[in-house]
């Protein structure tokens, strides 16, 4: 035990400069694993070492916070990345005059259109022509053939035979009771006259005594009796004149409908033949199908369209929001893709139709070679001109009168920051600026939805 102190003692100082410099000094030195108990029973505790240990500590955390604090309260104050933009479609704003127009698709047709329509349904028998021909007005295009029809012209050329025959028989006849009805009176007048001349005769004889007064009488009454049957007479006359023009004028009228119907019942039979009308081109034989030989067709049926290849017009269909300023007299350049032929506006049409309302442009100059029917063509209408305003090229998926945010070039031409702009009339390709830019600016066009959440961008 006494050994074992003196080794103790000699593997352990402890001197006050130590001490005092450091409150962690320990036994650093122990002989033998048996010893590990009774030098650490030699610690030196130094308790206001550790307080100022842990005073440190928190000091240092307290700072590491307030630093990641400030870090992160900097980096919410930056902007984002400005976005770079690759070749962007720039424009400047001008002042002047700006042309407003508007655009349409459409097609040319004719002016002029025969349809050539079935008068009667039958059969077809013959087609001579074909689409694409040039006819003439009297040219032949098909045949129909109808029995029936040609069964009711034949009657009817008969029938009105027989009603001729009957309107000579009934003239003849009323003529022959004329004569008769003139010659009854002429024979009554004659006795009449012979009645009243024996009257008078008696009338002189009697005052003389010669005659007997009732013969007198007698004579006198019988003149007076004829001569009324021949007043009568006359009248019956007349009246029977009146009623034979009756009779005539009702047989003729009779006559007259049955030329009509056989007029008719020829026209139909002739329109069997079916002609072209007009002189043009036939582009059609039959309606939403080409006819066939012995296909039957309808009354009305269309069998053919005939059109004026020289003379034609623009239809063009423009937008229903942009067709609001369009009048009729408005320049229009048409152009055939082989050619711009000038026009004006004659029709708009009232309604619209999956968007678009149909313009109707009459054209004024000579049409290219190549012009036809059907061809596709593009309008542009010209609506005013507007003088000393300001105006720049239209920008992508932008409308007139609206106010939308645009970017501006800057100075230095290496960013473009984000303006609020107000938009006025609007044109094909250019629009008009009511307030936000001025003459000089530069603006990207292009589309820039991508960069609707940035104020800046930067250009390539």
């Amino acid at each position: 035990m006494n050994r074992s102190l003196s080794l103790a003692e000699r593997s352990v100082t402890v001197t006050p400069s130590s001490a005092k410099n450091s409150a962690n000094d320990t036994v650093t030195d122990q002989v033998g694993r048996g010893f590990t108990s009774a030098s650490t029973s030699m610690d030196i505790a130094r308790p206001d070492l550790a307080r100022r240990n842990r005073r440190r500590r928190w000091v240092t955390a307290l700072l590491t916070a307030l630093a990641l604090g400030g870090v992160t309260y900097g980096l919410s104050c930056l902007e984002p990345a400005a976005p770079k933009v690759e070749n962007p479609w720039l424009d400047t704003v001008k002042r002047g005059e700006m042309l407003r127009q508007v655009r349409g698709n459409g097609t040319l047709v004719p002016e002029q259109i025969q349809y050539v329509q079935a008068e009667i349904g039958g059969l077809v028998e013959r087609i001579f022509m074909q689409p694409g021909a040039a006819v003439q007005a009297d040219t032949i295009i098909l045949e129909l053939g109808n029995p029936d029809l040609k069964q009711a012209a034949f009657e009817a050329e008969f029938a009105i035979k027989s009603a001729e025959a009957q309107l000579i028989k009934l003239t003849v006849q009323l003529e022959s009771d004329r004569l008769n009805q003139e010659a009854l009176l002429a024979t009554l007048k004659s006795d009449a006259h012979q009645a009243s001349l024996e009257a008078e005769a008696n009338e002189i004889l009697a005052r003389d005594g010669l005659v007997p007064r009732i013969e007198q009488k007698r004579t006198r009454a019988k003149a007076t009796d004829l001569a009324a049957h021949v007043i009568i007479d006359q009248k019956r006359l007349e009246f029977a004149s009146q009623t034979t023009q009756s009779q005539l004028a009702v047989q003729t009228a009779e006559v007259e409908k049955l030329r009509a119907q056989l007029e008719l019942k020829r026209r139909q039979v002739a329109a069997l033949t079916v002609r072209a009308g007009i002189d043009g081109v036939l582009t059609q034989v039959g309606d939403k199908e080409t006819l066939q030989t012995g296909q039957r067709v309808a009354a009305s049926a269309t069998l053919a369209k005939v059109v004026v290849p020289t003379r034609l017009k623009a239809e063009l269909k423009v937008a229903e929001t942009q067709v609001r300023d369009v009048a009729l007299g408005q320049s229009v350049a048409v152009d055939t893709r082989n050619g711009i032929v000038p026009g004006h506006v004659v029709r708009v049409d009232p309604a619209a139709l999956n968007g678009t309302v149909v313009v109707e442009v009459k054209l004024d100059g000579p049409l290219p070679k190549g012009a036809r029917p059907d061809l596709s063509v593009e309008g542009t209408i010209e609506l005013e001109r507007l003088t000393d305003v300001l105006y720049m090229g239209r920008p992508v998926q932008v409308q007139p009168e609206s106010t939308v945010g645009l970017f501006r070039v800057t100075a230095d031409g290496k960013h473009a920051l984000r303006t609020p702009v107000k938009l006025g009339r609007a044109s094909v390709s250019s629009i008009e600026i009511v307030e936000g830019l001025q003459a000089g600016d530069q603006v990207i066009l292009s589309d820039m939805s991508q960069s609707d959440a940035y104020h800046k961008v930067r250009l390539n």
